[in-house]
């Protein structure tokens, strides 16, 4: 399998990654010197260590050495669904090169929290009203931090999603053969399951709710080969993916179950080498959600940080916690893919549902639950209509019944376990459900997604029924849905939106429908420097700014170019004196946070001896519409 090698060594850059952002911050060393030492030393680390690391070759796994089999992948993608998944991963590409980034939560607190600590050289607890820079787990952030660093740019960034959904087919073959599923149902869902929403809108952004998926999937494929290898540097290479797959998003923890189920028996295994053991617990312990929950535990006493967070977000009642989720997530992924009718939807649903099923949601789950969009977007989506509905008919047409695995595994010990595998995932999709309020959880399962399913495809059932003409056509429908919703994505369109709208605006075709969609892909256009009228009334050689806004206002604009400058937040009820304290002379202030916490700007003004000398308006939010920005000096 090709596709291995490059699933190791992105496992190991991802791991020393994170280990340079930790150990250079501990250092104070969070900059392009300290990046270099800490490379120059993980390569020679590397040319002693890497048979150690990576293994041998199993046998059948590039024998020849050789990567890239030209003739094999030309032979591949000569079908239909790998060359639909071809296409859509050079359109994803196309989008991700030609435009900026326009996720919200990348560009509200990923990034500006990586421009904090690279201006300060160490991680550190931002005073800022945005919660989200300094409780949330790290992994996207220290994968972004030398690309930051070294490029200036955030133009790259993308690359780290991107290169994670091209190793997904391989991982979700391997993965799914190995617990039971028949080989030609894992080939047909191999291409399927990437083509969700959630994974095709995400590949080309900077969400960070899917390229965890790798690790999912890698922490399982790497224990099911130790069951037959028995290799320490397998089951390693597990300990680590489970280890990512918590510092990429604390609400990954319940997905470390069917690791779990598959480690605990190979303890012996593992422990056989104890210094080479110890090495790998460390450098897990490291990369793990570890060091982000211990931070919490100082500076906000909650290892999670839920304490921080906003109503809603973690669930008060259970039961309401598995139902309500469960209805949420049908909702949003069997939602159509263009919903004209979604401003409708959300001005009504409340209204139409019944009582008894509104009233619980309302009280246990964050406000705009029931919301959708016009068109599926990262910041939402899940696996979509299409697949959704193909997933359904599958599982309820022909009923699968668990038949022996296809597989041949030595130790039937493993056969005995993989039951308990295969039900693990959905235990921990339960204990998510449980916990979590979030209106959101369509994305924020998807590496929860490629685990779920062997328990649903197993069986002959499936093998007979990816054989129907139909059912091929209807996987093919699905792979071509999956076009128009990356072409349309407001965040990277590949047609010109703007210029068509505007023109069906002039002749007064669909004029709401048309005037919202305009609205909302001139936002999106402009959402990677929202505030760049502002920053052209701040002197050019201004090194600091201050920031006062709400926790979910974006500040991107003031830090570029990157480098070049710093942003410290400033928050409402913060002294003259602390403001001078710190030296900020210059202050951008947002209209709207004033007006939301009832604070007049001349009383603010007055107080802090400050006088404005430019106002703009700005719109960051399709919701908001424009608001009023004040550029403010601070008077001595």
């Amino acid at each position: 399998m090709t596709f291995l090698p490059l699933v190791r060594i992105w496992l190991w850059i991802s791991a020393l990654a994170t280990l340079a952002g930790w150990t250079l911050s501990a250092l104070r060393c969070l900059n392009a010197c300290g990046y270099l030492i800490f490379a120059a030393c993980g390569f020679v680390l590397f040319l002693l260590g890497r048979k150690s690391l990576f293994g041998r070759v199993n046998a059948g796994e590039g024998r020849r050495g050789t990567l890239f089999h030209w003739k094999k992948i030309r032979s591949r993608f000569r079908h239909s669904l790998p060359f639909g998944f071809a296409i859509l991963a050079a359109l994803i590409f196309l989008g991700g090169a030609l435009y900026p980034p326009t996720n919200h939560t990348a560009l509200s607190y990923r990034t500006p929290r990586v421009l904090q600590w690279l201006a300060q050289d160490h991680w550190f607890w931002i005073h800022t009203p945005n919660y989200r820079m300094n409780n949330r787990a790290c992994g996207f952030e220290w994968l972004s931090a030398p690309l930051l660093l070294f490029t200036k740019s955030d133009r790259l960034l993308f690359l780290l999603n991107f290169v994670p959904f091209l190793l997904l087919p391989g991982l979700i073959f391997s993965v799914f053969t190995r617990l039971g599923v028949r080989p030609r149902v894992a080939w047909h869902w191999m291409w399927l399951l990437p083509t969700g929403y959630t994974f095709v809108l995400q590949a080309g952004s900077l969400a960070n709710d899917t390229f965890p998926t790798l690790y999912a999937l890698a922490a399982v494929d790497f224990a099911c080969r130790a069951w037959v290898s028995r290799r320490a540097s397998d089951l390693a290479l597990s300990v680590l993916s489970a280890a990512l797959l918590t510092g990429a998003k604390a609400s990954n923890l319940p997905l470390l179950l069917p690791w779990f189920v598959l480690f605990i028996p190979l303890l012996p295994l593992f422990f056989r080498r104890p210094l080479f053991s110890l090495g790998v617990v460390v450098l897990a312990a490291s990369v793990s959600f570890l060091p982000t929950a211990l931070l919490n535990v100082a500076y906000c006493g909650d290892w999670s940080g839920l304490n921080l967070e906003r109503a809603g977000m973690n669930m008060k009642n259970p039961l309401v916690g598995i139902w309500g989720n469960a209805f949420l997530l049908l909702l949003n992924n069997l939602a159509p893919p263009f919903f004209p009718l979604a401003s409708w939807w959300n001005q009504s649903a409340l209204s139409i549902l019944p009582h008894a099923l509104v009233g619980p949601l309302v009280t246990n789950f964050e406000n705009g639950f029931h919301q959708l969009a016009e068109l599926p977007t990262e910041d939402w989506a899940g696996l979509g209509f299409g697949l959704t509905l193909l997933l359904l008919i599958s599982c309820f047409y022909r009923p699968p019944k668990p038949t022996p695995n296809p597989a041949n595994y030595p130790d039937p010990e493993f056969g005995r376990l993989r039951t308990f595998v295969l039900i693990s995932p959905w235990i921990a999709l339960l204990a998510f459900c449980m916990k979590s309020g979030m209106v959101t959880g369509a994305r924020l399962i998807s590496p929860y997604y490629p685990l779920l399913l062997p328990l649903l495809l197993r069986g002959a059932g499936h093998a007979a029924l990816v054989r129907r003409r139909w059912w091929r056509g209807l996987a093919l429908s699905v792979v071509l849905l999956a076009f128009p919703v990356i072409i349309m994505t407001p965040g990277r369109p590949l047609w010109p939106a703007r210029a068509i709208l505007s023109k069906m605006q002039t002749v007064h075709l669909a004029p709401t429908l048309v005037s919202r969609a305009l609205k909302v892909y001139k936002v999106y256009f402009e959402r990677s420097d929202p505030l760049a009228n502002v920053r052209a009334s701040l002197p050019s050689d201004l090194s600091m700014v201050g920031f006062m806004a709400d926790g979910d206002d974006l500040d991107i604009s003031l830090w570029r170019p990157f480098g070049k400058k710093r942003v410290e937040h400033i928050l409402l009820n913060d002294s003259p004196a602390q403001i001078r304290r710190r030296q900020i002379r210059y202050v951008v202030v947002g209209g709207a946070n004033l007006a939301d916490n009832q604070v007049s700007l001349i009383d603010w003004l007055q107080r802090t001896r400050a006088e404005v000398i430019a106002t703009n308006t700005a719109t960051l939010k399709v919701n908001e519409g424009p608001q009023p920005w004040y550029t403010v000096r601070i008077n001595d």
